[in-house]
């Protein structure tokens, strides 16, 4: 309980707006939920500007949430405290929304419409991208197979397998949204660093 209530603000709220959400639309029928929160199809009557937004604290499942929120915990704790609440949540957002935007553009591209896409995992990439670009030579520790491995070998290496998995269309997972998230916050981190305001 107490690691917890030392998690910085943003992460602890994005958590439990995450599980509130995941509560309160659990109970309606999972074709409510799409149509009115992760409609990513521009020219549809259910589309929605605020979709690129909400789909992110839509989760399919319990396992989905738990995933999510676990990796946001446990990079967004070290973030946060470096780059400021303020910052880290536009960062986060940023992430967030420009990973819907890829995907879209994307399943525009492949006449894959209408995108229906739930989840934080673009933003959740983001984080893993920036932990990886400012501590590059920290150790993750995978689950599966349990090895220790250089953060930056790791971004690096989830990048390229997610790049492929997507396109080669395997599994419904939103490949090219991970990826995207990843790209938006490389382009963030980087405006950042040539304007002066972070170092790394």
């Amino acid at each position: 309980m107490n690691r917890f209530i030392q998690t910085p603000p943003v992460v602890k709220n994005l958590i439990i707006i995450n599980i509130l959400v995941f509560m309160a639309t659990s109970m309606l029928p999972v074709g409510d939920r799409l149509l009115s929160f992760a409609t990513l199809s521009l020219g549809t009557p259910w589309f929605h500007t605020y979709q690129f937004v909400t789909y992110m604290f839509l989760h399919a499942n319990l396992e989905h949430l738990f995933f999510n929120m676990f990796a946001l915990w446990m990079f967004g704790r070290t973030l946060e405290y470096e780059l400021g609440s303020r910052r880290f949540l536009v960062y986060y957002f940023v992430c967030g929304v420009g990973a819907a935007l890829v995907q879209y553009l994307v399943a525009l591209g492949f006449g894959e419409l209408p995108l229906f896409l739930v989840g934080a995992s673009g933003a959740v990439m983001g984080l893993l991208l920036a932990f990886g670009v400012l501590h590059p030579d920290a150790t993750i520790m995978l689950l599966i197979p349990p090895i220790p491995m250089k953060a930056k070998w790791f971004v690096i290496g989830y990048a390229v397998i997610e790049l492929l998995l997507g396109w080669r269309g395997v599994g419904q997972v939103a490949h090219f949204a991970h990826v995207g998230g990843m790209l938006w916050g490389l382009g963030l981190l980087w405006y950042w660093k040539q304007r002066g305001t972070l170092r790394f």
